[in-house]
């Protein structure tokens, strides 16, 4: 009877399978890691744009709320707070212009990087409209992104 050798009989890994082995599963971790910093900037845009979005809903809810105030929503830059609205009392429809343009530089300041909300007043056209652009700067992105809504505003 013979007895066989362990060497002989024991199975393994040699060395070059497993360098083989480390190479395919390090590719594998790269391709997962480049993933994942691309669905981190796709949903760093994706915040970017709904804050976009939202805010020019409120811009245009606001000039809507205020229709006669069309030169102080197209003249003003940067707008002030308005004492009438704190002290809960009657604000003239320029002072509520006002403090709409500064709540909503203010928000655009808060919820996007270099956020800027430009209003461009149209009284040419029938009804007359307002076109709202609301801009930010995005990293790797050229020229910077921005939304941009036209509504109309009855009752001016």
């Amino acid at each position: 009877m013979r007895i066989k050798k362990q060497a002989e009989t024991a199975g393994g890994f040699t060395l070059i399978e497993v360098l083989i082995a480390m190479v395919i599963l390090s590719v594998g971790m790269l391709g997962i890691a480049g993933l994942y910093v691309t669905s981190m900037q796709a949903g760093r845009t994706s915040i970017l744009r709904h804050n976009a979005v939202t805010l020019a809903g409120d811009v245009a809810d606001r000039i809507r709320a205020n229709p006669r105030a069309a030169a102080s929503y197209a003249l003003a830059d940067t707008g002030s707070p308005s004492a009438c609205v704190a002290a809960a009392t009657n604000c003239s429809r320029d002072e509520m212009a006002a403090n709409d343009i500064y709540l909503w530089n203010q928000q655009a300041r808060d919820t996007m990087p270099n956020g800027n909300v430009a209003v461009v007043f149209n009284n040419g056209v029938a009804p007359p409209t307002y076109q709202i652009t609301v801009s930010w700067t995005e990293p790797g992105e050229s020229p910077n992104p921005s939304y941009s809504i036209t509504i109309p505003v009855l009752g001016i």
